[in-house]
């Protein structure tokens, strides 16, 4: 007997992708109000914002997403007391399983986070416009031929995924949450978010791969292994870049001078801060403040008061190579 194929039945497909944004805002920013004709979710990574869909005002905390459905009235802007990170992405979706989007907000896990990375990952990748340029209204694919394969195609898959959880997960077949995973998976992800928040926690400290094995109940090997796996980097590295994230989030905040940040964090003097914040950022901590105070400031051409992280090198923000010792 010969085979018989099967056409695959797809429930959501997205046509095309409008927007990708990541945004590093000040704690006073306001992005004006606007609609399109296509769908947009917008993601707390970092801090508090209030955002009005339709005429709702939302208060969006780390995790929160909020969708906006095409033809929605919509704008964001900020609490005036934390530096919130966003994600905006726009995309075109005429799937009726889009329905279940509309007026919804919902709150993500570690596996929605992490397809999100993807998806921030493969696009600054494959798109040569900044992805922190709330100005940029069209996607201009790099000419680079070291662009990795298949990125188009990838951002696709990710943002489908995505979006199938998030139904799965809190439509009425919730039971059967997201993609099955073995219990050793699913404990080393809740070990990984452990250690995280652990670090999160102690982000004003000194800490060593001894301090944090001991206090996590965790054995160094397996924790280098949960690091390279989740982040490519060891965990020193990756704690230096968080706080660094810190700094920048508290630049942003214009709460505190460079040396009060330096103190506040951690580090052994002004001088150590500023070098960890050029190598990790591409910019010292004063330029880095500039840049923001230099798109806050209104110009001939827009008088919109954004203001955002632009990066100062094409390797800003990336963990250079390290060997935890």
């Amino acid at each position: 007997m010969a085979y018989e194929s099967i056409t695959l039945k797809k429930e959501l497909i997205i046509d095309k992708i409008a927007s990708i944004h990541y945004f590093e805002y000040m704690s006073d920013f306001v992005f004006k109000e606007e609609s399109h004709s296509f769908w947009e979710f917008l993601y707390v990574d970092k801090g508090t914002v209030n955002a009005v869909a339709g005429k709702t005002v939302h208060t969006l905390n780390k995790d929160d997403i909020l969708f906006h459905q095409p033809g929605e009235f919509h704008n964001v802007y900020a609490n005036g007391v934390a530096a919130p990170n966003l994600v905006v992405i726009g995309f075109e979706c005429s799937s009726p399983a889009m329905d279940f989007f509309r007026n919804k907000r919902l709150e993500i896990g570690p596996s929605e986070r992490k397809l999100l990375g993807n998806i921030i990952k493969e696009a600054s990748l494959t798109y040569s416009c900044p992805l922190g340029d709330p100005y940029c209204k069209k996607l201009i694919r790099n000419r680079n031929e070291a662009i990795p394969f298949g990125s188009e195609q990838l951002i696709q898959i990710y943002l489908q995924q995505l979006l199938i959880q998030l139904i799965r997960n809190n439509g009425p077949d919730s039971a059967f949450a997201t993609i099955p995973k073995s219990a050793r998976n699913r404990g080393e992800d809740e070990l990984f978010y452990k250690i995280i928040s652990y670090m999160e926690e102690h982000i004003r400290e000194h800490l060593s791969i001894q301090q944090i094995c001991k206090d996590n109940l965790i054995g160094r090997s397996l924790l280098q292994q949960l690091f390279r796996d989740n982040t490519s980097c060891g965990i020193i590295d990756y704690f230096s870049l968080m706080k660094i994230n810190a700094a920048k989030q508290l630049i942003r905040s214009r709460k505190m001078n460079f040396s009060q940040i330096a103190d506040y964090l951690g580090y052994n003097s002004i001088h150590y801060f500023s070098r960890q914040f050029k190598k990790l950022t591409g910019m010292t901590p004063s330029e880095y403040s500039a840049s923001i105070k230099s798109i806050a400031e209104p110009s001939e051409s827009s008088l919109e008061p954004l203001s955002l992280v632009r990066s100062g090198s094409q390797n800003a923000g990336r963990i250079p190579p390290h060997r935890d010792t």
